[in-house]
């Protein structure tokens, strides 16, 4: 039997605890879930698929977006890691997660703190396979957006297997959900996930 959820009106991570709580109890092959916002949308989606459902999604009414999710695996079958590996270096380096809090580094100069944020970001491949994902939150997501000054660098990051993700709260705060040009959206719960799996995490802001 098909089970409703209607996540509407929660802030992140409600709607995919919702989800999750709703998997873990009655273990559905199949649902249909309501959200109200494409940050919700990419949250929910990619939580699904980690759980072996295939999503596909209808446009509704009044911005409501209406998800249906069909089981493809076997509910025995291992579920796949919540926050994405560096699959390449994940079982043999140090995992490294950088956690970019904000848009600028240190406090007392805001030109300054830009310069050096942009100096650190660009420098972070010296840390080599070690790096394995970038996690933005707050005003740090601007620098994820079309007019980061650090763009290419993501991108190119991106493109090598380092995992990166974007506060999907935190772009809607901004208005910067359709500005995004680099990474995935993620959710509270992602980002818990991913501090406990990696061996070392630097906050930076």
């Amino acid at each position: 039997m098909k089970k409703h959820l209607d996540a509407c009106g929660l802030a992140c991570p409600a709607p995919v605890l919702l989800v999750k709580d709703l998997i873990d109890k009655e273990n559905p092959q199949e649902l249909s879930v309501l959200v109200d916002n494409e940050p919700c949308r990419e949250n929910v989606t990619r939580f699904l698929d980690t759980r072996n459902f295939m999503v596909t999604v209808e446009a509704e009414k009044n911005g409501i977006i209406r998800l249906q999710a069909r089981r493809t695996g076997n509910a025995d079958e291992p579920l796949q890691s919540p926050a994405p590996e560096h699959s390449a270096t994940a079982s043999t380096q140090t995992r490294i997660l950088i956690l970019v809090t904000s848009d600028r580094l240190g406090r007392g100069d805001n030109q300054l703190g830009e310069k050096l944020m942009i100096s650190y970001i660009k420098t972070m491949k010296e840390m080599g396979n070690e790096l394995w994902q970038i996690i933005f939150v707050n005003s740090g997501v601007k620098l994820t957006a079309d007019t980061s000054p650090v763009l290419r660098e993501l991108q190119e990051y991106e493109k090598n297997g380092i995992v990166i993700l974007a506060c999907g709260t935190c772009l809607a705060h901004f208005e910067l959900t359709e500005a995004k040009k680099v990474g995935a959206t993620t959710n509270m719960l992602d980002i818990i996930t991913a501090t406990q799996l990696a061996d070392k995490v630097i906050s930076i802001g």
